[in-house]
């Protein structure tokens, strides 16, 4: 057995570091004499490095620190997933939560679709009726001063927008002659209900329209002011184009009592509005003293509110809206607390699908005040309040109706309904009366035939004095008569038409008579 002192000493290594232990080269021990004590076996008490020993191994810790790496990327993606969870589940139940409030049923039901009223024959109608129940300072807070239909064609992707004077003047079933603005009050007071109209103030609103204007109703819409503003503010303003015949723009004096501020101060030109704008505009009537621009008073307010619900739309399809949560949040926060509808889940998942594919510029904004000039209302005292009847006399709603039935056709130059003037330029006995029989029975509307002042013209000719407008009518005419058109119009003095048609030989079928006639 060899005796302890004669055995050899064990070479001290150097330790291997633990993950978080510093590493000393012999630079930094020969700089700083005493830090040989925070590595053992590498440095003698007077700080100089051991005999046979020059840099400590590096220890083996590369693994460790690609380890820590992944570790704090996983507790970061983690928590970061864990965040998004958090909000989005958040954002999602507050959306489910506007959705339920608003329409009721199983939240399941927005995954599925039903088909919707009106739809297998192509058009859907829905009425939006808006009153200021939620403005407190609002004298007649409760009456429907907006009233709406908006009407989808589903097979062609276009829709237009109708707007209903609140002051038009109409007989109704429970009680008598009033304005059609108090309909909805009414309604709600008698308990009104008929069959095929929903119960209460809607219903009677509802059976009124379809009754007068021969406008089928398929769903509705009730929404108060604050709606306009929140839904604004929550996709982030929009655009509203100011088009007035006063150079000045549109100015309205009345005060928003809320902002203290002027309801309408614009000038011509596009300007992008936020929520209190947007509303005081949709409130602007332009009949305080010192208002100009409003020249057709409540037809121009009802002219920026079909304009503003347009350019709603299309923000809120944009995908800055539909990829923002907190955009979508607020804006279900705005409808789910300001609109009351008898849409189910299902039905809005329909809507939303058949509504995407119509963009702006394939949306008609028509009122009743003017239909191609012709006057379908005038003014009229009714019991010393100043209302709008139908321009062919009381409850006379016959040129009314078939305005709309124009424009729910699905024929496009129905729907245009441009006036054409025939005139025979030909001395062939007829033409015209015959050609305005064939013009007739598709869809055009002939305001007169007569001669032209040649007898002798070969190629049919259009004199085109639509200014565009009239797209659809001029693309069959000329499919019709030729692509031959100018906007010369040698017979101004004694025809007013969209189009004058000059029929030429090669619309005559045969020549019946030397003398020039119609």
């Amino acid at each position: 057995m060899t005796p302890k002192s004669s055995r050899p000493k064990p070479t001290r290594r150097a330790p291997k570091a633990r993950p978080g232990q510093d590493i000393i080269t012999s630079k930094q021990a020969a700089q700083f004499p005493g830090i040989g004590m925070t590595l053992p076996g590498y440095t003698s008490s007077s700080g100089k490095p051991r005999k046979g020993l020059t840099e400590p191994p590096q220890p083996k810790n590369g693994r460790v620190r690609r380890l820590l790496k992944k570790i704090t990327l996983k507790r970061t993606v983690i928590t970061l997933v864990l965040a998004v969870l958090i909000v989005g589940g958040w954002l999602s139940g507050k959306v489910a939560y506007d959705l339920h409030k608003l329409f009721g049923g199983s939240l399941f039901s927005i995954f599925s679709t039903t088909k919707l009223k009106g739809e297998d024959s192509g058009r859907v109608n829905i009425l939006l009726a808006g009153n200021s129940a939620d403005d407190p300072g609002h004298n007649g807070a409760n009456l429907t001063d907006s009233i709406m239909v908006v009407s989808i064609d589903t097979k062609n992707n276009t829709a237009f927008l109708l707007s209903i004077p609140r002051d038009l003047w109409v007989q109704t079933d429970n009680n008598g002659w009033q304005k059609i603005n108090d309909a909805y009050v009414d309604g709600q007071n008698n308990g009104f209900s008929a069959p095929g109209y929903p119960n209460g103030g809607m219903g009677e609103l509802e059976q009124i329209v379809s009754q007068k204007l021969g406008i089928p109703i398929d769903y509705y819409a009730l929404i108060n002011y604050a709606a306009i503003k929140d839904a604004v503010d929550a996709v982030g303003g929009i655009t509203v184009d100011i088009q007035s015949s006063d150079p000045r723009g549109i100015y309205d004096p009345d005060i928003d009592y809320a902002t203290h501020t002027v309801l309408a101060d614009y000038t011509n030109g596009e300007h992008t509005l936020n929520g209190e704008q947007a509303l005081d505009l949709a409130r602007a009537r332009g009949e305080a003293y010192g208002s100009y621009g409003f020249e057709a008073s409540d037809f121009a307010r009802t002219q920026y509110q079909r304009e503003m619900l347009v350019s709603l739309k299309e923000k809120a399809d944009s995908v800055g809206v539909l990829a923002n949560p907190a955009k979508l949040s607020s804006l279900a926060d705005a409808i789910g607390n300001n609109v009351t509808t008898d849409f189910n889940l299902s039905q809005v998942h329909r809507l939303y699908d058949i509504t995407k594919p119509i963009k702006g510029s394939r949306i008609q904004s028509l009122s009743l005040n003017d239909d191609n000039g012709k006057d379908l209302l005038t003014n009229y005292n009714a019991d010393g309040q100043d209302s709008l009847i139908p321009a062919l006399g009381v409850n006379n709603y016959s040129a009314i109706q078939a305005f709309v039935a124009q424009q729910i056709s699905g024929n496009a130059v129905a729907k245009e309904d441009a006036s054409v003037v025939l005139l025979n330029g030909t001395d062939t006995y007829g033409l015209a009366t015959s050609v305005k029989s064939r013009l007739v029975s598709q869809n055009f509307s002939v305001s007169q035939i007569g001669n032209a002042s040649t007898a002798n013209q070969v190629t049919t000719s259009i004199i085109d004095n639509s200014g565009g407008k009239k797209p659809a009518t001029k693309a069959a005419l000329a499919k019709i008569f030729g692509n031959n058109f100018t906007t010369v119009n040698p017979y101004s003095a004694v025809y007013s038409a969209d189009f004058i048609v000059v029929l030429g030989t090669d619309q005559a079928s045969a020549a019946s008579t030397n003398q020039t006639t119609q």
